[in-house]
Formats: C-alpha cells, sequence, structure tokens
C-alpha cells in the first residue's frame, strides 16, 4: 500500500507514524514538501528510514510563499532536484480569506506556481497540484505548461474541470475525507480507477462524521482508512483494486527506479 501524499515533517511524533505504517503494510509515501525548511527536513527523514520507503517531492504550497524566501528556496529545488520524486505541492488557492481578494497574493501564487510548473517541466518530473477555489484556472495552468504529469491531489472540484482532467491523462486523488465528504464521493465516483491514487494528506485531522467533532488526526498508517472507503464507494474486491492503486503510484512517481 501507498500513501502518495504525507506531510511527515508536520508529524510531531514521525517515527512512531512511520514505524505504524511499516506495520500497517505501508511500503512507499510520498513525503510531499510545502517551503524550503520542510524541504530540507524531510530530506532528513528520509535518510532515517528504510521502511516505509520515503520518496520525496519538493515545492512551495501556495499558503506559504514567503517573498523573501521564495528565491532561495526555487534555487535548492532545482540545485537538488535529483533526490526528488515530483514536484510538490504546488498550485493555486484562493480560498484563503486573506488572498481571496488581493491581487497581490493571487499574482504571486500565480507566478510561483508557474516557476515550479516549468521545473517539473523541465526535469520531466510529475507535478503534485494543490487547488481550491482555483479548479479551472489550475487545469489550465498545468496543461499550457506543458506538463504531461499531473496529480490533482484530494480534488474535490466540479465535475466538469475533473472531466476536462481525466480527459488531459492526469490523476486526482482520494483522502480519508472519502468516507464522509459528499465532494470527495462525487469526484471519486466519476474518477476511473487507473487514473486515481490513495493518500493520508497527514496530518489532518479527520471527522468521523460531518455533524460530529470526533474524528482522529491522520498519520500514514490511515492510508488504510481511504482504501476502505475507496472500495466501498465503488464496489470493488479489494485485492485486485489496491494492486492497481499500488502500481498507478509506482508507474506515476517512477518508484520503481529506487
Amino acid at each position: 500500500m501507498i500513501d502518495t501524499h504525507a506531510h511527515i515533517d508536520h508529524i510531531e511524533d514521525y517515527p512512531a507514524a512511520l514505524n505504524a505504517a511499516g506495520e500497517a503494510g505501508v511500503e512507499d509515501i510520498i513525503a510531499v514538501s510545502v517551503d524550503g525548511a520542510s524541504i530540507k527536513k524531510n530530506i532528513e527523514i528520509q535518510k532515517e528510514f528504510a521502511a516505509p520507503r520515503i520518496h520525496l517531492a519538493f515545492g512551495i504550497h501556495p499558503g506559504n510563499i514567503q517573498p523573501e524566501e521564495v528565491k532561495e528556496t526555487l534555487r535548492f529545488i532545482e540545485e537538488n532536484i535529483s533526490l526528488a520524486k515530483a514536484v510538490g505541492e504546488i498550485g493555486l488557492d484562493f480560498w484563503y480569506k486573506w488572498a481571496r481578494k488581493d491581487a497581490a497574493v493571487k499574482a504571486a501564487q500565480r507566478e510561483v506556481f508557474a516557476r515550479q510548473l516549468m521545473i517539473a517541466k523541465e526535469h520531466n518530473l510529475p507535478a503534485i497540484i494543490h487547488t481550491r477555489g482555483t479548479w479551472r484556472e489550475c487545469f489550465e495552468t498545468t496543461r499550457l505548461a506543458g506538463v504531461q504529469k499531473a496529480l490533482f491531489h484530494w480534488y474535490s472540484g466540479p465535475v466538469d474541470v475533473l472531466k476536462d482532467i481525466i480527459a488531459a491523462g492526469y490523476l486526482v486523488s482520494a483522502s480519508p475525507s472519502l468516507a464522509t465528504s459528499p465532494q470527495s464521493r462525487e469526484v471519486i465516483s466519476h474518477a476511473p480507477l487507473e487514473q486515481t491514487l490513495i493518500e493520508t494528506d497527514s496530518p489532518v485531522f479527520y471527522r468521523y462524521r460531518r455533524d460530529s467533532d470526533e474524528g482522529f488526526q491522520a498519520t500514514p498508517k490511515d492510508v488504510a482508512r481511504t482504501f476502505e472507503a475507496y472500495c466501498d464507494l465503488k464496489g470493488l474486491e479489494p485485492a485486485e483494486t489496491l494492486k492497481t492503486l499500488d502500481q498507478n503510484a509506482r508507474e506515476f512517481f517512477d518508484l520503481s527506479a529506487i
């Protein structure tokens, strides 16, 4: 089983979380980054663990753009890109209250996103895309940049944009929210198995029910919750479904070349 999106550097007791993931059958984890400090911490964490195998994704998240650090972080990414399996987490997010009506913030997000898509294209790496409130623009920007491989992580936007994402050959991923979120369930019901991945977005907190405050703080072992919700929703047989999902991830991130 593969967790295709986890913020390991954000997990307080990551050694315990990674050991628990291994015991739960998680073999590989994509450790996504959000800024320069995140990238460097994930590099160090990768050195500590042989199992589960940790694969790195380098990127500046649209909610973590610090103008005084962007140039240096982009330079670090390009100089160390050989360590990465993907560029991410990158994208646009105009859902933030502080971004909705601020043209300068939106412009900065667009500029940093475009630069990172260029890095992905130049190095023939997949891009891990974050998008909220910008679904159509994110898709069109990615497509026009000429990026061949893109994953719209935890996509919960309109189905018409989803159909274009799928038609372009891009992928979407499901998180544990699939058990309770109507938006996530609608998306995954329309997304073909062959273009879907599963993830946790650890350490996000997920509610057991939409009307309850009870829930759990996700760690990579909880990709099993995503998988269970996926099979239940799609009515698929677990063994063959897991084989396909794992193969999707291995091909998308080129995990055969470890």
